[in-house]
């Protein structure tokens, strides 16, 4: 196996790194043919000097056990990421971060990496599921969200807006599409990558 699939899930008080907190991250790390290989999952404690969104914050109030379930516990954001690098060391194989939608979760988790960490285990090893989903579908981007996805991808699971919770549903999904489309045989002869 030269590569793992690590489903990253973040919640957040606002939608731009640097001007937002993280409030919890979670990632399931699968390979190719869906064996769940290991889970992480963190509170962080928010950034000091920064204003959560006004917008993101009166959706959370919609979200009450969601809410409770990433305020419980929050750790300082450099210990958190530096166990999430730790937890990434120690996957069998290099890992390739998996979003939904990336343009969201791996812009805030590259900048917590890179401030708090100084390192970024993914580089810029990332998929996002919407896209390659694009590509499976031949239809538009726009068109091709999970309502347009076939059943058959779906493993019965809740979308609870926990992190771990929902990097493991948005994994499966992966997986599946992988199955479907016979993504996972690539695993057999994939090279070094950047």
């Amino acid at each position: 196996m030269s590569e793992i699939y690590v489903s990253t899930d973040i919640e957040t008080d606002g939608p731009v790194p640097g001007r937002h907190s993280i409030l919890s991250i979670g990632a399931a790390a699968f390979s190719a043919d869906k064996e769940l290989a290991g889970q992480f999952s963190a509170n962080l404690e928010t950034l000091p000097g920064l204003t959560p969104d006004p917008h993101t914050m009166a959706w959370w109030k919609t979200q009450p056990e969601a809410w409770a379930a990433c305020r419980a516990d929050p750790e300082p954001p450099w210990l958190a990421m530096g166990r999430f690098v730790a937890w990434l060391r120690g996957l069998p194989a290099r890992p390739v971060f998996v979003g939904y939608p990336a343009a969201f979760d791996f812009p805030f988790v590259l900048w917590y990496l890179t401030e708090f960490v100084g390192e970024n285990p993914f580089g810029y090893a990332v998929i996002d599921i919407k896209t390659y989903a694009m590509a499976v579908l031949r239809q538009p981007y726009r068109a091709c969200g999970k309502a347009s996805m076939p059943a058959a991808w779906f493993d019965p699971a809740p979308h609870t807006h926990v992190a771990l919770d929902d990097a493991i549903e948005q994994g499966r999904l992966f997986c599946n599409m992988l199955a479907a489309t016979g993504g996972s045989d690539a695993q057999a002869g994939a090279g070094p990558g950047r």
